[in-house]
């Protein structure tokens, strides 16, 4: 429970906030790996940069254990990633904004692979859209969001949604394949 970092005590701070330090000390010595402000990233994490792949995380993000973030990925100020996400950015990337909260189990892959019958799976082609998740949105637990999807600001999606399609501002949307099921008022 990551969030819970910001409220410790002045005397759990004294040893959790170098541990914090180190932590983000050693993922920033990869060039590719930017971390802001007053952050916390579980030890457990999995955080995979290459050249051209930055990741950029930006101030009072949290993210738990078993998470798994592969570059390109932009993260503003303020997001939560709760344990067991995974985030692939493929080649176009995943830009997260300011203050959305994605909950335990959530997949989001920002890539996909050609289907056509002349090649084998293994050599097909991949190809990447991006994906953007906009400020103040909440995703449920276990939801999968594929390439290419736009979710506006304030929406929020469902528990074990499968998300195919853009999400509109301040729309509420679950199901396999996602459809709209309110609005927030």
């Amino acid at each position: 429970m990551p969030w819970l970092y910001y409220s410790l005590k002045e005397k759990h701070l004294l040893w959790a906030k170098p541990w914090q330090d180190e932590i983000q000390k050693e993922l920033m010595e990869f060039e590719t790996v930017k971390i802001g402000e007053n952050c916390f990233i579980s030890s457990l994490a999995n955080i995979f940069a290459e050249p051209g792949r930055d990741i950029v995380i930006g101030n009072n993000v949290t993210i738990g254990a078993e998470v798994f973030l592969h570059g390109p990925i932009t993260i503003e100020d303020g997001v939560s990633i709760n344990p067991g996400v995974f985030i692939d950015g493929g080649a176009k990337g995943v830009v997260i904004k300011k203050n959305t909260r994605i909950a335990n189990g959530t997949k989001i892959y920002a890539f996909n692979h050609g289907l056509a019958l002349s090649k084998s799976i293994k050599e097909q082609t991949v190809s990447s859209k991006g994906i953007t998740i906009g400020s103040d949105v909440w995703v449920g637990a276990n939801v999968c969001i594929v390439d290419g999807v736009i979710v506006e600001n304030q929406a929020v999606i469902g528990m074990g949604s499968v998300v195919t399609k853009n999400i509109p501002k301040g729309e509420i949307f679950a199901g396999n394949p996602a459809k709209k099921i309110g609005e927030r008022k």
